[in-house]
């Protein structure tokens, strides 16, 4: 996993495919309605996406059954949430925080204690075989997700934002506005968060100093006495409490919850962390901000191509840069 001392021809990526948009918009108010949109979409998807690619970057497994942690940490909320109705029906949005954190703080926390019965149970005993991992951790998400079809009920659950978190700000753009949704902002200040966390971690501190020694060398890194293999459990249990995280998040995007919603983005997961490069959590950042804007420009320019709009990005990436926009070395 690269630090932030890196390329920047990447980082540039989003800011062009951003330019390039406003021409074939045409109207300034709705380009920055749409990017606005796409930046928050993007950041909920790599909250996701930037869990798995830990756990791939470091463990190299390949985890099919990291949406049923999306969609536990989103049923979770539900009931966080609906027991504090009196916090999120209030139009202080300070109010809605006190609500929304501890649903956030919960889901993490559930998340990632299921996540280490998954890493104990199921994938631990298919270390080093992507085939069995592939076949095992699907089957996983699909007993996972019965789980909590038998506490929750099979039926979609509403999962309203809170009073507070709806609604727009409108900006004036010279004789128009724009109007940006309140969450959207929202989801892209906890998405960046998040990005800031994981970068000064991976590079600032001794546990990333070893994450990222283990991914270059794990040999090494055992030989000089640290056990790699509890490093690898509580990377494990971290990815999969952003996965939990990822769902609070994904849920009041879509203001309601199926058990399925966590098989239905592992795809677009998996397209992020490929054009972001396995292992790299710049890189899936970075990922993830071009599936939102591809996502929001295409459905609004031409709602048939927005239906493969991320494959196509992903053949273009790859056709550039093979192993991704930020490949880690020694993989």
């Amino acid at each position: 996993m690269k630090s932030l001392d890196i390329d920047v021809i990447p980082l540039l990526l989003v800011p062009v495919l951003a330019l390039i948009a406003l021409p074939l918009i045409g109207s300034g108010s709705t380009w920055l309605t749409l990017t606005v949109a796409g930046l928050a979409m993007g950041m909920i998807i790599f909250i996701i996406a930037s869990g798995l690619t830990l756990v791939f970057g470091l463990m190299d497994v390949l985890n099919f059954g990291h949406g049923v942690f999306i969609a536990l940490g989103a049923f979770v909320a539900t009931s966080v949430l609906g027991a504090m109705s009196d916090w999120t029906q209030s139009a202080n949005i300070w109010r809605n925080l006190v609500a929304v954190l501890p649903a956030m703080v919960v889901a993490m926390l559930v998340a990632g204690a299921v996540g280490l019965a998954f890493e104990r149970f199921i994938v631990r005993p298919v270390y080093g075989n992507h085939l069995k991992q592939i076949l095992i951790t699907m089957g996983g998400m699909i007993i996972g997700e019965e789980l909590i079809k038998v506490i929750w009920g099979p039926a979609q659950i509403p999962l309203p934002l809170p009073e507070g978190m709806r609604g727009s700000w409108l900006i004036a753009i010279g004789s128009d506005s724009a109007a940006v949704e309140k969450y959207r902002v929202v989801a892209v200040i906890v998405g960046a968060v998040v990005f800031a966390l994981l970068a000064w971690t991976l590079a600032r501190t001794k546990v990333g100093l070893l994450i990222r020694a283990g991914v270059q060398d794990r040999e090494m890194v055992e030989s000089l006495g640290y056990r790699i293999r509890r490093l690898f459990i509580g990377v494990f249990v971290v990815g999969s409490a952003l996965a939990g995280l990822g769902g609070v998040m994904w849920g009041l995007y879509q203001q309601n919850v199926i058990p399925q919603m966590g098989s239905q983005v592992i795809i677009l997961i998996f397209i992020v962390i490929i054009i972001g490069g396995l292992g790299s959590t710049t890189g899936a950042l970075i990922g993830a901000l071009l599936v939102g804007l591809m996502a929001n420009y295409t459905g609004f320019l031409a709602p048939k191509v927005a239906l493969f709009s991320n494959i196509a990005l992903m053949v273009a990436i790859l056709l550039w840069r093979p192993q991704g926009v930020y490949p880690v070395t020694g993989r």
